[in-house]
């Protein structure tokens, strides 16, 4: 496959999210008010869960999706050894990334400019804007940019959650959205050759019961959160062989 391999859908809509750019995070946190919370929480959550779950020393992550960053800032803020580069479809988002991302780490809208060999990747709500006819193709792409046991995180929108398919629903940029169970991503992941990790059901709490958050670590066979994590890694045949 190609390395500047774009899915067709998502360049058509690259026009669509630059003319969204400039209020990115005014349609998001429009989309998640009925958490009581805002965008800059779940992009907190999903950091801290990657630094908790994966652990990561030093070596590059690849934020696939990054829109401007918000996600990415995290990153950085948990994991301040790793390299955080970022792509996006949408030109207007990526020249609105904060300076000191842009100084670490190489963030772009051309897939040529983005490296390999990456320790982690991230697709954070990427596949539901994905004709699903070519969601194994994106996550192949991605798995193909891996380092040897490198590792793929995926996270998605659980359609089995109401507030969550209103929350979509809410959102300017979702217009597009098709959401996808955890069991597709899981087979998608298999079909692409990558080894699933885990598969974690993760917010479930809006803020009001905050108090409860502490126990989410607990639910997460539980399929009622608002969004859903798959941790898959890339297999090395060299290290199977000598296994």
């Amino acid at each position: 496959m190609s390395s500047a391999r774009v899915d067709p859908q998502l360049e058509r809509s690259a026009a669509e999210f630059d003319a969204f750019a400039s209020r990115y995070r005014e349609f998001l946190n429009r989309s998640v008010r009925i958490s009581g919370d805002t965008s800059d929480y779940f992009a907190a959550y999903k950091a801290t869960y990657i630094a908790r779950t994966i652990a990561p020393h030093g070596g590059k992550l690849l934020d696939y999706g990054c829109g401007i960053g918000l996600l990415a800032a995290h990153l950085k803020r948990y994991m301040p050894d790793m390299q955080i580069d970022g792509f996006d479809i949408s030109k207007d988002c990526v020249d609105r990334m904060d300076e000191s991302l842009l100084q670490q780490g190489i963030f772009s809208s051309s897939l040529r400019e983005i490296g390999r060999s990456y320790d982690v990747i991230v697709l954070s709500n990427v596949l539901h804007h994905v004709a699903p006819a070519e969601r194994l193709n994106l996550i192949r792409e991605a798995g193909a940019r891996l380092a040897p046991t490198g590792k793929l995180v995926i996270f998605e929108h659980s359609p089995l959650n109401p507030l969550t398919r209103w929350a979509v629903s809410q959102c300017a940029f979702d217009g597009d959205a098709i959401l996808l169970r955890s069991s597709e991503t899981l087979e998608s992941v298999h079909e692409a050759g990558l080894k699933k990790v885990t598969r974690d059901f993760i917010v479930f709490f809006p803020r009001w019961l905050a108090w409860l958050r502490p126990l989410e670590p607990s639910l997460r066979a539980c399929p009622l959160g608002a969004q859903y994590a798959v941790i898959a890694q890339r297999v090395c045949p060299e290290l199977v062989s000598e296994s």
